[in-house]
């Protein structure tokens, strides 16, 4: 009897340990309270920031996830996911509450794999883009018969459609030379944007993320860049021509990891629609204008897709927990993949880091740029590449890098001052282009140059 005790205690135990998820709609003050609740029960590998106030006023708060919250850790890469960028899909919103707990539960419960992701990955989860278009598009609730509204922040205005065009520079560039990567905003962009828009943005300049994905409704498919298409009429006509970046291959493997770890996304017929493998170039199903993934390519290192996840934009309550389940595994195995290509650190000859120095590989038209402590990180597909590292004032540093289809390749450069040699009458460069990649260069230690990222919470 006292066996069957202890065992009945043990599973009592088991079950308060792992709490049952609600599987239920959040409006603001709800979501504010799951995401403290979070923190509260993970409160050594979590931090609640806000990245700023919607139109209404409300905050624009993120959920962070490692092992150092608050801390960039050299080569330790930097991921985001942001839902409900339309305030009537909601599904999204409600899925990054279920990631949050879900990644606390099993990092306490010491689910290995879920503690190897936060140890090594530092994750940034925005619930909500659009907290006043939710609030409208829940006071209509998922039974109105119809059109929702809330699509649009309160000012009206599709979040999606208000990202500065980058594309059409970058077109011009590709074609007649130029930069291909960072593009500079207009000196007007802050009055051109909605303060969600500009949040973001503000965000994404100020941590350097690798991979990202916006989640949305309305559809069953992981669209990839571009979004805008080569041929963009402002008409009410809109060519549909499939538009790849130079990464194209690489952004394709990446929507196939969603499509085919989601539960039905991979089969292609959804919702009516039919998309081999469940994925799609974004201006191969119809073309769009200032939209968030394309920023995030020309403006910034980071990788971002959009992924489509439901028919119904604002599912039943009653369905959210096949959702969850349909988008759990996906939703991980996507995380993981900000561990795949290569990094390393870029340093001076006096092991000194260097800020924006410029990663190019041979072949493919998109470079990257270290961060502010030096560190890079390339997502590439397995195989081998040609890889360079240029900054100013410094001879570039050309090596060969294999890329398998685990964990990353560590490729560190060392750059040598340029020295220019006078002769009579002129001053000429030395000619070199760069030396052998030394095999370890001393890398600084981590608490020594970790970044802490200051606290913004409620105001």
């Amino acid at each position: 009897m006292s066996e069957l005790l202890s065992a009945f205690l043990y599973l009592l135990l088991l079950f308060k340990l792992a709490a049952p998820m609600t599987f239920r709609h959040h409006h603001y003050d709800d979501l504010v309270r799951t995401l403290y609740k979070v923190h509260n029960q993970c409160p050594h590998i979590t931090r609640i920031y806000s990245i700023g106030r919607s139109v209404k006023g409300r905050h624009l708060y993120v959920l962070e996830f490692s092992d150092h919250p608050g801390t960039h850790e050299l080569l330790e890469p930097e991921v985001k996911y942001v839902g409900n960028m339309h305030g009537d899909e909601v599904l999204g919103r409600e899925l990054l509450l279920q990631l949050s707990e879900f990644l606390c539960e099993e990092f306490r419960n010491r689910n290995q794999r879920i503690t190897q992701l936060i140890q090594g990955t530092r994750i940034h989860i925005l619930p909500s883009m659009n907290p006043d278009g939710y609030e409208m598009a829940a006071a209509q609730g998922p039974n109105t018969s119809g059109y929702l509204i809330g699509r649009n922040n309160a000012n009206g205005v599709d979040l999606n459609r208000n990202f500065p065009d980058l594309n059409t520079y970058f077109y011009y560039n590709e074609k007649y030379g130029g930069p291909n990567h960072h593009l500079p905003l207009p000196n007007n962009w802050k009055s051109q944007v909605e303060p969600e828009t500009r949040a973001v943005i503000w965000w994404m300049q100020s941590i350097n993320f690798v991979l990202s994905a916006n989640l949305h409704g309305g559809a069953v498919v992981a669209n990839y860049p571009y979004d805008k298409s080569l041929r963009h009429q402002r008409e009410s006509f809109y060519y549909t021509t499939t538009t790849p970046t130079p990464d194209d291959m690489l952004f394709q493997k990446l929507a196939k990891v969603y499509s085919y770890a989601h539960g039905w996304m991979h089969n292609g017929w959804n919702c009516g629609d039919y998309f081999p493998d469940g994925i799609t170039n974004g201006a191969s199903w119809y073309s769009l204008s200032k939209g968030m993934q394309d920023f995030n390519y020309l403006h910034t290192n980071c990788f971002d897709i959009t992924l489509e996840l439901s028919c119904n934009k604002f599912p039943h309550q009653e369905e959210l927990e096949r959702e969850w389940l349909g988008n759990r595994e996906a939703l991980i195995q996507f995380l993981e993949q900000v561990h795949q290509g290569i990094k390393g650190m870029v340093l001076d000859d006096n092991n000194n880091n260097l800020t924006g120095a410029v990663i190019s590989v041979s072949g493919i038209n998109h470079d990257i740029t270290s961060g502010e402590q030096g560190d890079y990180f390339r997502l590439l597909l397995p195989g081998t590449y040609t890889v360079t590292a240029t900054a100013p004032g410094f001879d570039p540093e050309t090596v060969t890098a294999v890329v398998g289809p685990a964990e990353p390749t560590l490729v560190n450069f060392h750059l040598k001052r340029s020295i220019t040699q006078v002769s009579p009458g002129r001053r000429t460069p030395n000619g070199e282009q760069g030396g052998k990649m030394k095999a370890q260069p001393r890398t600084p230690r981590k608490k020594n140059t970790a970044v802490r990222q200051p606290h913004r919470g409620p105001a």
